[in-house]
């Protein structure tokens, strides 16, 4: 699934007659950059979500014949549903044969894909009380909000570094990659959550004591947050230089 929903605000005025998803890198969208990656890896069934001018990416998609895979939309332009209530509303249109990658539009990196897909299904937690139900790509870089992770490498909570602001455990501090693996073991919580729109990271720290969600280090691989005008032009770098290990933008 690619989060591509959302209003883009960071990045006006690109977006103030676009979606986030259609800014232009070094010639193509962000959303065919991801796409294709996807597409690379192996992948060949999207779901795409939309809001913000969602006709736009609805359009795009079918000029380009979805790209020769199979890409479903899951509307809310109706109403903009956050990435936790984006996913949960977006289940009827995944298949039921395993885990899904779900990557934010937004993110450029040379993170291998499939390798995180097989830290996800390869998973063997130490505490066998807990079930897996995601794995979340993270790294060491310096940002003002962290997740914590327990000595088994499992989300345990939450920490804004500027305010002081702590939510669950104290632990060791990553910062989310904004890529991970949803097992389906999720989907019981997500449905019996009674908001329709709510952020995953909050949901995650409700149900963590209760589940694993596991953290997958990949500091050292190049990231851009593209969420930014100025973090376009180091995108277009990366994309350029495949090897290149260090970019990134806090």
């Amino acid at each position: 699934m690619l989060f591509a929903a959302g209003l883009g605000t960071r990045l006006k005025p690109l977006t103030d007659d676009r979606p986030k998803a259609l800014v232009e890198v070094n010639g193509k969208t962000l959303l065919e950059h991801n796409i294709l990656k996807l597409k690379d890896a192996g992948f060949d069934h999207i779901v795409v979500n939309v809001h913000h001018f969602g006709e736009q990416i609805i359009g795009f998609l079918q000029d380009h014949d979805n790209f020769g895979i199979d890409i479903r939309v899951s509307d809310e332009r109706q109403k903009l549903l956050d990435t936790g209530g984006g996913l949960k509303h977006a289940i009827p249109l995944f298949d039921e044969r395993g885990p899904i990658l779900v990557h934010n539009v937004d993110i450029i990196s040379n993170i291998d894909l499939n390798e995180l897909y097989r830290q996800h299904v390869s998973y063997v937690g130490e505490n066998s009380s807990k079930v897996l139900c995601a794995t979340l790509a993270i790294h060491k870089r310096t940002t003002s909000r962290y997740l914590m992770f327990d000595s088994e490498k499992n989300v345990c909570g939450w920490t804004n570094v500027k305010t002081g602001a702590v939510k669950g455990m104290m632990g060791e501090k990553y910062a989310y990659a904004g890529i991970q693996v949803i097992d389906q073991n999720l989907f019981p919580y997500l449905c019996a959550k009674e908001k329709d729109a709510f952020p995953i990271i909050d949901f995650y720290l409700d149900i963590c004591h209760r589940v694993a969600l596991a953290g997958a280090d990949v500091t050292g691989k190049a990231w851009v947050d593209c969420g930014k005008p100025e973090a376009l032009e180091i995108a277009v770098r990366l994309l350029n230089d495949e090897g290149q290990t260090t970019v990134k933008l806090k």
